[in-house]
Order: structure tokens, then C-alpha cells, then sequence
């Protein structure tokens, strides 16, 4: 039992009660409070940052604590609530407070809420009803949602509910962000109306499936940007007057300095949204007009490792199968960032992964954590790279070795001596399809000798957006499709694209799946690397099966369109 340390805020609550709880259900341990400095917080909003936003709590486990502590009731979920209210209520200061009022009870006005702490929620709520204040504790995600659903909030709404007059009070001076005081920007970041519009972006992001969210401010505005299987969208903009308050409220969550605004930053969020952990990699870039933010969603329900979902053919899993079955050698994932390299690694490894074999990873970041693997994490701050970690590596005995990425001769020279000692390596390279790998690594200064003896199987990816079920319909390809394709037969075969739906978000495309080039590393292939071959050469003697002509197959399969294809791939 840990000691009592009695903090008493204006509310007369001892907030070590809360942690005591939670460390009695083994949600928080020891070692936990002891590095939280209870004593130091004076408000409940504040201990709600650090346990629940950093995602040391779950939002239901905080809710239902801070109402047994408190002795209020807690609600799980909000069905419905009473339009009289609502009417009343407008959803301005519902988002401000984080307050829906439910329905009337006895005389009194039930409200939902996730802090019962702040004396406004009363005052504003009993003024604009005419009754008497109920809390009840519910979860933040629920009463966002709830809020949302309710009043119709969106982005768009709250960013022009926040808008107006203020946009004149702001300033395109310079002068005026580089002498902001931090305690002022602190504060901004800290407002009810900020916070909230934040958790709003990450909330819609979230609920979309983008799988990056960029805030980049311009001379005259500030633009909000998803992006939605792979391709950018605009969204309503945040009002440009809070650029430094939406950056600041980002960089705190993040734990960046937002001291420093004239250096990159970068950072990593944990939180919970409707129940899933999502990491946010976090990116904070200086530009002409301001910092510009780029927030990398990492949803880990959303993690595919079964091949199949991959969207390779039968033959391609076949060499899957049997490349990263061996018992030694690199297998190599290529193309561009953002095309799900690691994705393809972590199916990889699931795919083998038994309790007889010592798998480790050197990554960064580390994207994904899988049950079972030893996972490192690159620093350079520290002095920990790829090549460092995976020196490390190959002195802990591992079977299997995963590196992130190989960048340099030194990397690629010590994971290639790990295959060659007995080790299946995995790890991925920039390029742009795979018979270019084997020049890449040459180019490094690799000996191609090594080169020949080490590497048993090379696979590029791309990633084409795949037509949305609900709005898929038959049509008929454009004579300039037709000359850009250059497919055989393609009047005998039956096209498809999305009509565009309210479930796809009108774009006709819901999801993504790879098109593959999969090199098989063959003896006559070993023999002409020790040539130093050009990427066409190895592609002319492997026969691989190029993007396009695998895109073409799942053109036929009803899959894709004609138009992504052509987007990802090159003329063959």
C-alpha cells in the first residue's frame, strides 16, 4: 500500500485517492506515482493529461475511477438525450466544457461530463436550462462521439465557431510569433476550445482511416490536410489565429520544447480513440510562415499480417513462403516510404514466429510492437543507429534479424555477414523496383560477391487504392485508358470503378492493397550480380512480373481501376 500523500484542491478532493485506486487494480504501478509528483497537481485536468492522454490510462478505467472516487454515478454509453436540451445548450460551450446535458430528472438537469471538478460547468448549464446541476462520469471518447453525433459537430463547425472576430486580432508579423511569451502560448494551447479542436482533428482522422494528418500554415490561411489511402485531402480548415495555440497543444502532447520553434522536432503520442491504442509519430518542421506539423497515424488494430490481405497472387506467396522459411540469407522489401514495407516485414515475421526461434528487430521507429520479438528502437540522440543496434543484435544469439531500413555501406555490410553466419535477415531499401536493389547495394560499395552469396529474395511494393464495395459499378474504359494501358485483350475484360458513396467519402475507393515485383534470388541471377548488372538486366533474366502487369490482374479481378494502376506503375 503506498503512502497517503494528501493534496486538497479547491474542490476539497485528495487526488492520491484517484491513483491509489489505480494502483489497487493494477492499472498504475509503484513506480508509476512515484515518477508522477502527485503532490504537484492542482487540478484534475491536469492529472486527466498525463495519465489518460499519454495513454498510461484507459479513458474507461479513468472515468469510472474518478466517479467511484467522487461518488458519482458513471455511464458507459450515451444512447439518448433530450432535444429540449440540446436547444438550449449550444454546442460551443458543450465542446468548451466537455458537457451534454442528458435529460431532466426530478427537477434537475443531468450532465455528462468528464471532469466534474470546474464550478463553470454548473453556473453555464443551470443559467441556460433554469435548473438544478446533475453530473454524471462518462468516458472522453463517449461523450466526444456524443457531442458529435448531437449537435452535428464537426471540424468545419468548431473551427467557425472559433473564427470571426478573432481572425482580426491576428498579426502576419514575424516579429510578433518569435516574441510570443511561452508562458501565453502555454496557456493558449491549454484553452478548453483548443484542446478540444485538436482531439477533434485526431478524433476525424482517426474515424476516416487516414494514415497522416498535416497542418501547414501559408501566408493568408491554415490548411488541414488528411491523407486518405494514400492520397492528400483538404479539409476545413483550423482558423489561422490559432496556428501557434494548435501547434503548441500538439508539440506539449508530444513533449517537444515549445521554446523552440526554428529547429525540427520530433515526437510520439499515445492515446486512446472508441477503444483502440493509436500512436501518433509526430513531426514538427519550420517553414516561411510557421511550423508546419505532420502527425503519422499508427492505429495497431488496423495492422494487417495475413498475407492474403496483402493482395498477392498465389504464386507470389508461394516465394513468400518459401524465401523467409530458410534458414539463412536477406530478404529484402523495396519501394517508396509510405508503401507498407514494414507492413509486409511484420507479416513476415508473424508468419514464422515460434517460441523455438530468437527473433529481434532494430527499427525506427518501432511502428508496430509484436507479441513475442524483441523490438529496439533507433536513437540517434544517444548514439544507438542501425548499424550499432545491429551489431548488438548479432551478439544475442537471434535466429531471425529484422533491420529497419539499410542506409549505408556499414549496415549493409554487417547484416549480409549475418546471413552469411547463419541468420535470415530481413530489412528493406529505397528503390523503385525490385531488380534494383542488387545495383543499389553494389552502388553502396558492397562487394557484389557478397552481394551473390547473401541475398535469397527481393519483393517491391506499391500500394493502389482499391474501389469501394458499396458503390462499385461496371463501366466502360475511355479510348485514352485503353491507349495508356496497353493491356492485351482489355475489351474482352469487364472493368469496374466506385461510384462514389457516402461510406467511401465520395472518392469511389475504400482501402488499399500492394502490387508486387517478387525476385526470387535463382543461381543464374547469382552468377550475372557478380557482373555488377544493370536493374533492366536482372529484370530481362528473372522474368519477374512487373507492377503494371500485376495491377492488370486485379484490374480484371475487380479490385482496382485502370487509372491506379497507371498512377503506381511504369511502362514496362
Amino acid at each position: 500500500m503506498l503512502q497517503a500523500i494528501w493534496v486538497r484542491t479547491l474542490s476539497g478532493m485528495d487526488y492520491s485517492q484517484i491513483v491509489q485506486s489505480l494502483v489497487d487494480q493494477q492499472i498504475l504501478t509503484d513506480a508509476d506515482v512515484t515518477s508522477l509528483k502527485v503532490a504537484e497537481y492542482t487540478h484534475l485536468a491536469d492529472l486527466f493529461e498525463t495519465l489518460v492522454t499519454q495513454g498510461k490510462v484507459s479513458d474507461e478505467k479513468w472515468a469510472e475511477t474518478v466517479a467511484t472516487v467522487y461518488g458519482l454515478p458513471f455511464i458507459a454509453e450515451i444512447e439518448t438525450v433530450e432535444r429540449e436540451l440540446l436547444e438550449k445548450v449550444p454546442s460551443s460551450l458543450a465542446f468548451k466544457r466537455m458537457a451534454l446535458p442528458l435529460r431532466k430528472e426530478n427537477g434537475s438537469v443531468i450532465v455528462a461530463v468528464i471532469d466534474p471538478e470546474p464550478e463553470q460547468i454548473y453556473e453555464d448549464v443551470r443559467i441556460l436550462t433554469g435548473g438544478r446541476v446533475r453530473v454524471v462520469i462518462a468516458p472522453e471518447n463517449v461523450l466526444l462521439q456524443a457531442i458529435q453525433k448531437n449537435y452535428g459537430a464537426t471540424v468545419e463547425r468548431l473551427a467557425a465557431d472559433l473564427g470571426g472576430e478573432d481572425e482580426e486580432k491576428d498579426s502576419d508579423s514575424q516579429e510578433l510569433e518569435i516574441d510570443h511569451d511561452i508562458g501565453d502560448l502555454r496557456e493558449a494551447a491549454g484553452e478548453p476550445t483548443v484542446v478540444n479542436l485538436v482531439n477533434l482533428i485526431i478524433f476525424e482522422a482517426v474515424r476516416d482511416r487516414a494514415s497522416d494528418i498535416h497542418i501547414e500554415p501559408f501566408e493568408n490561411e491554415m490548411k488541414l490536410r488528411y491523407r486518405l489511402d494514400g492520397i492528400l485531402v483538404e479539409q476545413p480548415p483550423p482558423p489561422k489565429h490559432l496556428r501557434l495555440a494548435i501547434t503548441s497543444r500538439i508539440k506539449i502532447m508530444a513533449g517537444m520544447n515549445i521554446a523552440e520553434r526554428f529547429i525540427p522536432q520530433d515526437g510520439h503520442i499515445k492515446l486512446s480513440v472508441e477503444g483502440r491504442s493509436i500512436d501518433l509519430r509526430v513531426s514538427c518542421c519550420p517553414t516561411v510562415f510557421g511550423e508546419s506539423v505532420v502527425m503519422r497515424i499508427l492505429d495497431k488494430g488496423s495492422l494487417v499480417v495475413d498475407v492474403e490481405q496483402l493482395g498477392m497472387s498465389k504464386e507470389d506467396q508461394k516465394k513468400f513462403d518459401d524465401v523467409i522459411s530458410r534458414p539463412h540469407g536477406i530478404f529484402l522489401v523495396t519501394g517508396p516510404t509510405g508503401s507498407g514495407k514494414t507492413t509486409t516485414l511484420y507479416t513476415g515475421l508473424t508468419r514464422i514466429f515460434s517460441p523455438k526461434l530468437k527473433i529481434i528487430t532494430v527499427e525506427d521507429p518501432v511502428e508496430y510492437q509484436l507479441p513475442g520479438i524483441c523490438q529496439i528502437q533507433v536513437n540517434q540522440k544517444r548514439g544507438l543507429n542501425f548499424a550499432d543496434g545491429l551489431r548488438s543484435i548479432v551478439r544475442q544469439d537471434p535466429d531471425v534479424i529484422m533491420v529497419g531500413e539499410i542506409r549505408d555501406k556499414e549496415t549493409a555490410e554487417i547484416a549480409i555477414r549475418a546471413a552469411l553466419t547463419g541468420h535470415l535477415v530481413f530489412s528493406t531499401l529505397h528503390t523503385n523496383s525490385a531488380a534494383g536493389a542488387i545495383p543499389r547495394l553494389t552502388d553502396m560499395g558492397v562487394d557484389p560477391f557478397l552481394v551473390s552469396s547473401s541475398v535469397n529474395g527481393i519483393l517491391a511494393q506499391r500500394l493502389v487504392r482499391k474501389i469501394c464495395s458499396e458503390c462499385r459499378e461496371k463501366y466502360e474504359p475511355t479510348g485514352e485508358e485503353k491507349v495508356l494501358a496497353r493491356w492485351q485483350h482489355i475489351d474482352d475484360v469487364e472493368c469496374y470503378r466506385g461510384a462514389g458513396c457516402e461510406k467511401c467519402g465520395g472518392s469511389g475507393y475504400r482501402g488499399r492493397v500492394g502490387v508486387f515485383e517478387f525476385i526470387v534470388v535463382t543461381d543464374p541471377i547469382r552468377e550475372i550480380i557478380l557482373e555488377k548488372p544493370s536493374a533492366s538486366r536482372i529484370a530481362k533474366v528473372s522474368k519477374v512480373t512487373t507492377f503494371r502487369e500485376d495491377g492488370w490482374i486485379k484490374v480484371k479481378s475487380g479490385i482496382t481501376t485502370i487509372e491506379e494502376v497507371l498512377r503506381v506503375s511504369e511502362e514496362d
